[in-house]
């Protein structure tokens, strides 16, 4: 497990060194997105992590600038140790990183691709928090969507994007024993409605499983066994 701690510790430590020991420390992504490329310039990196203030800019695939975003803590904690660089713009994979920096997706399910930027550990037992950004094809630009990056920065990790039903699943828990399962359903032109949850309980054996689900508008246990 990435010791978090120690690593602002450190951070902490380096800026007493004054501003010589920092630059710009960028990173480019071409396979996250079928329409965008990305480039990450992050201010601060160690041997395994980066973080702190962080640009993320978004090309088209001919390589035209389309919009700068901007995270006030983007972390990077690296699989494998490698060597920061001021220099050369390092490839950046998924692959290489516990936690996506930048993720896209249609989250609205609107038919355009959608863009979140990780910012921090603000979720559920210091989980990967995300600001979520949806694209307004009106004003032809990202714009935030504080709802979204509600439900991306309070349970555990990025929700996940189910096409088929047009939902958002995310995660929690409380201790060891309870684990949480909620579903969000988009409403065009009015938000997003929790429409689902699912309890487990495993202090019991076996386990207690409660489901509900909302149906015209009120709550239903569909299920609660052990």
């Amino acid at each position: 497990m990435i010791n978090t701690s120690l690593f602002y510790k450190s951070l902490s430590a380096l800026m007493l060194l004054g501003p010589l020991c920092f630059g710009q420390y960028r990173f480019a992504m071409e396979g996250a997105s079928k329409k965008y490329n990305t480039e990450i310039d992050v201010e601060e990196c160690l041997t395994d992590q980066c973080g702190h203030k962080a640009n993320v800019v978004l090309f088209n695939k001919n390589g035209e600038k389309i919009q700068t975003l901007v995270s006030d803590n983007l972390i990077l904690s690296f699989k494998e140790s490698f060597k920061p660089s001021k220099v050369n713009v390092i490839s950046l994979t998924q692959e290489m990183v516990y936690e996506s920096p930048v993720v896209f997706g249609d989250f609205n399910f609107d038919g355009t691709e959608d863009v979140a930027l990780r910012n921090g550990n603000a979720g559920n037992y210091s989980s990967a928090s995300y600001d979520v950004y949806v694209f307004n094809s009106t004003r032809n630009q990202f714009v935030p969507s504080k709802e979204l990056t509600n439900i991306a920065s309070n349970y555990q990790g990025m929700f996940e994007v189910d096409y088929e039903r047009k939902r958002l699943i995310t995660y929690a828990r409380s201790g060891a024993s309870l684990h949480y399962t909620y579903e969000y359903q988009v409403i065009p032109n009015k938000g997003i409605d929790l429409v689902y949850e699912k309890i487990g309980d495993v202090s019991e054996d076996p386990p207690k499983i409660t489901v509900r689900e909302k149906i015209s508008n009120k709550w239903v246990v569909k299920k609660s066994s052990k």
